[in-house]
């Protein structure tokens, strides 16, 4: 019988291990730790693994159960050294989210800049407390000496369908990096992305003992090569049974359809950093801001001028004199791109809410780029209902790009249970006809929120100013004349 847990009645747990975070952590969170605390032997069971792969939807909370379980594993002595790797978008997060959770010491690098930069990081860690790495994976094979000679006891893949492919470089540096590891955790929505032959590669990271360590017995074992020159792997049916059986083994299933204690909405601010070229032009064009506001008189209108223009390099683009528009960052687009990725291998519908057209331009791009189906409602479209539509009932139609000024009213878009918010619009009405969109009769799953701030930008008041409905224009005014600087975050990141 698999080991996989999928929990019904949602009642507390008399028997719960007590875990290390500041939070009280939902049931189904409570048990996806003790799952893996299990495997890892520190609470009693009869199955035993190096590795847990818990494969957690969006919004569903694998980061904090992740955070919870190195907790326990050090306090208990069993690891001093802890590696995460991710995409380069989501490395921000774990380090936000370890200060909001961590209840207990623990010092967090997150490896950033050159090759070199990195490695000189490395050689001068912080040793108190759990020692945590943070990486992208594009860094991780390219440091895989300076990060086997780090020798981390607990290595956590996160978002780990960016190992599906086994001979990527990236692949093979995680895979033997893995095996040096005493424990492992795989953070991913769901371990079949597109086929069944993706699973080989993420669980030989996990644990090799599954499925082996050769690619091709794992393929001459569940696929039959069919097609022109027997090229073309088919999965064999008949192996359902005992390929499910051994993926389950050491697997925890949470989606936010079956677990009834997830809140109807969650949302998740998703810091992102900018290149420093275009923080560079920002703080140029704030300071400028600033300055033209200093010499005229201070109102809501002038001060909301000056915020459009900090909001649309923030965006990614800015408008010069002669009134072209030039790109100048794909922060907020790499962030997009690796939540498309993970969307995609979670085979979930997605909505995209920006306000500016160059942003919907160049969003529309990545996904034309990516071969992602779309529709799209924005000013100058003209059949908003058949777009609708195409999302609503199309398969083939996975996105859902929204101008928040044009997508706000009137339209139901169920078919996806998560939103992203490229960027925000300053209206409170706005912004909460926008969520409604699918939040409203007909949708079956809980909803989840993402929102791309870029840190230390005007974004994060802006967001504040949201999330506290609070008036936005009232509160920049007010800031000034405080003697405060209203375009400046100010700490409200």
């Amino acid at each position: 019988m698999g080991y996989v847990r999928k929990i019904k009645e949602m009642t507390k747990s008399n028997n719960f291990h007590p875990m290390l975070v500041k939070a009280q952590m939902y049931f189904h969170q409570q048990k996806a730790c003790e799952f893996a605390l299990e495997l890892f032997g520190l609470m009693p069971s009869e199955a035993r693994s190096s590795g847990a792969a818990l494969l957690m939807e969006m919004g569903t909370g694998k980061t904090i159960v992740s955070i919870a379980v190195a907790g326990c594993m050090y306090q208990r002595g069993k690891v001093k050294r802890v590696l995460v790797v991710a995409p380069l978008s989501i490395l921000s997060v774990w380090k936000e989210e370890f200060e909001k959770f961590a209840d207990f010491p623990y010092t967090l690098t997150v490896l950033k800049g050159t090759a070199a930069k990195k490695k000189e990081q490395l050689s001068h860690l912080p040793g108190d407390g759990l020692q945590v790495v943070v990486v992208n994976y594009e860094s991780a094979w390219r440091l895989e000496k300076e990060l086997l000679f780090y020798d981390a006891d607990l290595v956590i893949a996160d978002e780990a369908h960016k190992l599906k492919e086994n001979r990527t470089s990236q692949s093979k540096g995680m895979h033997r990096i893995g095996d040096k590891a005493r424990y492992k955790l795989l953070l991913t929505g769901t371990v079949i992305t597109n086929r069944e032959l993706d699973v080989f590669s993420q669980y030989r990271f996990l644990n090799p003992a599954i499925f082996g360590t050769s690619f091709y017995t794992f393929r001459n074992r569940y696929f039959d090569m069919c097609g022109y020159g027997n090229h073309t792997p088919i999965f064999r049916r008949q192996m359902t049974d005992e390929f499910l059986q051994k993926l389950h083994s050491i697997a925890y299933r949470v989606t936010k359809a079956e677990f009834l204690d997830l809140p109807a909405v969650t949302e998740e601010v998703r810091t992102v950093e900018m290149e420093a070229s275009a923080a560079k032009i920002y703080g140029k064009i704030e300071a400028e801001s600033y300055a033209e506001l200093e010499a005229s008189e201070v109102t809501t209108v002038n001060i909301l001028t000056r915020l459009l223009r900090l909001s649309q390099i923030t965006g990614g683009y800015l408008t010069d004199d002669n009134g072209t528009v030039n790109a100048v960052s794909r922060a907020k687009l790499e962030a997009l791109s690796d939540i498309l990725d993970t969307a995609m291998a979670e085979d979930k519908k997605l909505v995209v809410m920006a306000r500016f057209v160059a942003e919907l331009d160049a969003i529309q791009e990545l996904l034309e780029k990516k071969k992602i189906g779309y529709a799209a409602v924005r000013g100058g479209v003209k059949d908003r209902g058949e777009e609708i539509r195409r999302f609503q009932h199309d398969e083939n139609c996975r996105v859902f790009v929204g101008q928040i000024a044009a997508a706000g009213l009137g339209i139901t878009l169920t078919a996806a249970s998560v939103m992203v918010f490229y960027s925000l619009d300053y209206s409170m009405s706005n912004f909460e006809q926008a969520k409604a969109r699918i939040h409203r009769a007909g949708q079956k799953e809980k909803c989840h929120y993402i929102y791309l701030v870029c840190k230390g930008t005007i974004d994060c008041k802006v967001m504040y100013a949201l999330q506290k409905k609070v008036n936005l224009a009232k509160m920049l005014v007010d800031d000034y004349r405080k003697g405060g600087n209203p375009l400046k975050d100010n700490g409200f990141s």
